[in-house]
């Protein structure tokens, strides 16, 4: 991942400067951490910033929030802001108040801030589509770029959207970050709402419901948990893999998803894995995740980032070169995220230095990215050093033998080829004997997996990666 705004980068006087500072912190926010817990925990907050830029002030809706995001994310919104202006920054967290929630303002010098009147873009309970049901109304099938990588997933999404309760229910969507699986969610979500506008929908990330849960709990209010819970028409649930280890959650979890089944309401799930894949979740909840559809959002191939770097730029009143995005997109292959923060800091160089959008600029503004590029590891040289490493010969790495002795480092290698070069999986599997790209992408998640579970691997593997890296 790319290097944030440097400090030069936001001017440290002006009438712009503390908006500049945020909006750059925000920013690099967004690249840093995974879609939903950005939407959930940052992109809500507000921040009013001193005159001399001293002392950043941040709004938080409610108590709960208040407390995740100052245990969770406020020493990295210090060190950021301290990064981008070059300076200690004084940050501190306070409620917003409900009437009036502040979203950005910049206080006089020496004076203390006061929250503005602006409406918040999103409150504690309300959304830009009304109140309760979560739902981005931008993000809608229309504004979903559609290509081979996702092209199923968006079919079974849509069908759903309009035949809810029907066939593929539950659907469960799987793949890495930044590949548009809440996108997909929340556009089916709003062709429902928009098609039935009398629907009881609910959008929601996992760690919320497990809040909810706890809060039930805490509280003895599982009655109304229930209520609201187990009357919806569509289910819309994010990253459920955060259910892991949470014993009342999967609980609550399966009577909710029973409940919703029985009344032909509908589920909609997304994962960093398929169902079977998912670790620390009762046997008996994966087996209703599987019951349905299950659909995979793989990484967007060439022609697809092209065309989402030029939909981007025109959301955002400007018109990208075709030959700029498919300069940005050769070199930003990863995921949706990565692409939309490159487009960002193009977009900012551009308008810091006064210039026009060229492949010049675009290499200017990605420096950082590109110089990583340059240094890029081969998947030759991945295959040698994991062999040197497992005492293997590397001949194993494309041969047919499967004994856990090579298999093992195989899969090892082939989850450092998707992790450390720019390679797909079908060009992977390729230097691989000529494997199938699902091979690729099995192995890729069973060591993703396991590295969160087991030390001596993770320990294995960091040793792989400071040896590759240099």
């Amino acid at each position: 991942m790319a290097e944030g705004f440097h400090s030069s980068q936001v001017a440290p006087t002006g009438p712009d400067a503390g908006q500049s500072l945020w909006l750059s912190c925000v920013d690099q926010l967004a690249q840093e951490l995974p879609e939903q817990q950005f939407n959930t925990w940052i992109k809500p907050l507000s921040a009013q910033v001193m005159g001399d830029l001293s002392k950043v002030t941040i709004f938080v809706a409610n108590r709960f929030k208040l407390d995740w995001v100052r245990a969770q994310y406020s020493g990295r919104i210090a060190a950021l802001l301290e990064k981008l202006y070059g300076q200690t920054i004084s940050v501190e967290l306070a409620l917003a108040p409900r009437e009036s929630p502040v979203r950005y303002s910049v206080a006089p010098r020496g004076a203390e801030p006061i929250p503005s009147e602006e409406p918040a873009e999103l409150g504690e309970e309300r959304t830009q589509s009304g109140p309760k049901n979560r739902l981005n109304t931008g993000l809608t099938f229309d504004t979903l770029i559609e290509g081979t990588a996702n092209r199923m997933a968006r079919a079974a999404a849509m069908h759903v959207s309009s035949t809810p309760g029907h066939l593929y229910n539950p659907l469960f969507i799987y793949g890495g970050v930044g590949l548009g699986k809440t996108h997909l969610m929340h556009a089916v979500g709003n062709k429902l709402l928009q098609d039935k506008p009398l629907s009881k929908i609910l959008y929601i990330h996992a760690e919320q419901f497990v809040s909810d849960v706890v809060k039930a709990y805490q509280r003895k209010t599982f009655d109304e948990f229930k209520d609201r819970y187990h009357s919806l028409d569509l289910l819309l649930i994010d990253d459920v893999q955060f259910f892991a280890n949470k014993e009342r959650t999967q609980e609550e979890f399966f009577n909710a998803f029973e409940a919703l089944l029985a009344k032909k309401s509908h589920i909609v799930m997304t994962s960093d894995t398929y169902p079977k894949g998912l670790a620390d979740i009762h046997e008996r909840l994966v087996s209703r995740f599987d019951s349905g559809l299950t659909v995979a959002i793989e990484p967007p191939e060439l022609e697809m980032r092209v065309a989402i770097l030029i939909n981007k730029a025109r959301l955002e009143g400007t018109e990208m070169p075709e030959e700029v995005a498919f300069f940005v997109a050769k070199n930003v292959r990863s995921n949706v995220r990565e692409l939309e923060g490159a487009l960002r800091k193009i977009l900012a160089y551009s308008r810091f230095n006064q210039k026009e959008i060229s492949i010049q600029l675009a290499r200017e503004a990605l420096r950082d990215l590109l110089s990583i590029q340059n240094r890029q590891i081969s998947v030759e040289n991945i295959q040698k050093t994991v062999a040197d490493y497992y005492k293997i010969k590397v001949a194993d790495m494309y041969s047919k033998k499967r004994p856990a002795s090579i298999a093992r480092p195989r899969q090892i290698a082939m989850y450092l080829a998707k992790e450390l070069t720019q390679k797909s999986l079908p060009e992977i599997g390729e230097l691989f004997g000529g494997r199938d790209h699902t091979t690729v992408l099995h192995a890729v998640r069973k060591i993703g997996g396991e590295r969160q579970q087991m030390t001596e691997l993770n320990q294995q593997l960091h040793v792989l990666e400071q040896t590759l890296k240099g």
